[in-house]
Formats: structure tokens, C-alpha cells, sequence
């Protein structure tokens, strides 16, 4: 089974590498770019086919490691079969 995790910044976290690359795109002429926020995607296989037991096992992943819960927000998807 593949899946998704999405971790990405809670809204009013400073975010200076997101401020970073908005100066990026604008000093590399492409306009109309704003607010933009960076974060971090993992895409996972796991073993098995019970998508209830592969949420719980990616929600206790993203709690111990993938995301720091105190200032980011994660998202989970799982892919149909």
C-alpha cells in the first residue's frame, strides 16, 4: 500500500525559508508570487492491505518523527489499490 504524508507549517509559524524562496522566484522575475510557505512530503509503502491500521501506523509516525506537532500540521493519504 503507498501513501502520502503532507507536514507543512501551522498558519502563523514563522516560515524564513518559505520568505527565502518568494525572494527567489520575484529576484528570478516571476511575478504575482506571494505568501509562500514550504514544507516537507513523504511517500511511504507499507506492508499489508488495512488502510485503518496503515493511518493508525502513520499517524503514530507522524507524531514521534515525521512532523514536530508543537508547529506543523500533517496531512495522510492513502492510495485506492
Amino acid at each position: 500500500m503507498k501513501a502520502r504524508v503532507i507536514v507543512t507549517l501551522k498558519n502563523g509559524v514563522l516560515d524564513p525559508q518559505g520568505k527565502a524562496i518568494e525572494g527567489a522566484l520575484a529576484s528570478l522575475g516571476v511575478e504575482g508570487v506571494g505568501g509562500v510557505r514550504q514544507g516537507k512530503v513523504f511517500d511511504i509503502e507499507l506492508e499489508g492491505s488495512d488502510r485503518a491500521l496503515a493511518e493508525e501506523r502513520l499517524r503514530a509516525a507522524c507524531e514521534k518523527l515525521l512532523a514536530n506537532t508543537v508547529i506543523e500540521n500533517f496531512q495522510i493519504e492513502i492510495a485506492s489499490p
